[in-house]
């Protein structure tokens, strides 16, 4: 890992930002405003436009996803009681430790399917409406990439617009953030201002069907593929900017305050460890109507956090890497939650200047 970054908040104000390198090399020079993969913490902004549409009235928590989007003849009848909130809670029914997820297993796809690659979205749909669900829509929670890729698609087809253009009129803009955009999975397609990945793991590419090995980060996985839950690209202070509009309910210019509230309510089933999985955050109950709440990101080439603190503070923090090659049981990055919690804890006193306008500008 040779690139990485940091942004603080403090009572909504922009107090570090910080990027980081270990090498002299120009395209491995992070800077505060350089964008990263920031993979599934791409689920909080999905369901923040998601939430919005609730509170313009456009959508229904309680609606089936299938009477808004189109997802063929399904073999499992249960997947029409599938309900927007249970795509936002990872409700849906569909187990990827029990079977396979189906945003990283192209080749299955395309011989199942009989097609070339790419495989694109459309035909990772068509491919889950000929298998059964795991389980009964909201009886169990599990971690779902392919019910936030649908959530996308409900975004699209409520706003009759783009995913990528939707988030960035009603979500971002509104909050100021104008460099985050959605990814690419080349090398040089590379953003301006986007760092370079790293893994030490090669794989077969899923782009074309030439058999090539790539670097894992470019080509073993078709990132186009993954808008809603875990294409966007975005800086360390983009996201503590993002997140700091959880922190004052009633002045949010995105969400309500109900609709805030609403993300942070536990589901039917599916709170473990003290924590449960809202609507796109995990979050975890401290008393008193306090909680602390976040969502990390993971994929190959990058590994980021995002957390939001009961006390006013954020964070987000950006690696280029997730593999350690000296750490094979790739736990190096999850350490730094922990260090985070405890570097926060030893300040006495937070500065008071705010550095949104020189980073967002």
């Amino acid at each position: 890992m040779r690139s990485g970054a940091l942004a603080v908040t403090n009572d909504g104000r922009l107090v570090l930002a910080r990027g980081y390198s270990w090498d002299s090399a120009p395209d491995m020079e992070a800077q505060p405003t350089s964008l990263f993969r920031i993979a599934s913490i791409s689920k909080p902004l999905t369901a923040a436009a998601v939430m919005q549409l609730v509170d313009r009235g456009l959508l229904s928590l309680s609606a089936p996803v299938t009477s808004i989007v189109d997802l063929g003849r399904q073999r499992d009848s249960r997947v029409h009681d599938i309900t927007i909130l249970q795509l936002l809670q990872h409700l849906g029914g569909w187990d990827r430790d029990r079977s396979f997820d189906p945003m990283f297993y192209d080749s299955t796809i395309r011989g199942a399917l009989g097609i070339s690659l790419p495989v694109r979205l459309t035909d990772i749909v068509t491919y889950m409406a000929g298998r059964q669900l795991d389980s009964a829509p909201g009886a169990g929670h599990y971690y779902s990439n392919y019910g936030y890729a649908l959530l996308g698609r409900v975004i699209e087809r409520i706003t009759n617009s783009g995913y990528e253009a939707w988030l960035k009129h009603a979500i971002l803009s509104p909050l100021g953030i104008t460099r985050m955009r959605l990814g690419r999975s080349l090398i040089e397609d590379r953003a301006p201002g986007e760092v370079r990945y790293e893994s030490t793991f090669t794989g077969g590419t899923v782009l074309n069907g030439s058999g090539a090995r790539v670097p894992a980060p470019y080509g073993s996985f078709h990132f186009e593929n993954m808008d809603a839950h875990g294409q966007w690209l975005a800086s360390a202070v983009d996201l503590v900017r993002f997140a700091s509009t959880f922190d004052r309910p009633n002045e949010s210019p995105v969400l309500s305050a109900a609709s805030i509230e609403r993300s942070w309510a536990e589901p039917s089933v599916g709170t473990q460890n003290g924590f449960h999985c809202g609507c796109g955050w995990l979050v975890r109950p401290l008393g008193g109507g306090r909680r602390n709440t976040w969502h990390g990101g993971s994929l190959p080439g990058t590994w980021t956090l995002l957390v939001r603190r009961f006390d006013g503070l954020n964070w987000a923090v950006l690696f280029n890497q997730r593999d350690d090659p000296s750490d094979t049981r790739s736990t190096t990055y999850g350490a730094i939650d922990a260090d985070l919690h405890a570097a926060a804890a030893a300040v006495t006193r937070w500065p008071t200047h705010d550095l949104f306008g020189e980073y967002l500008a």
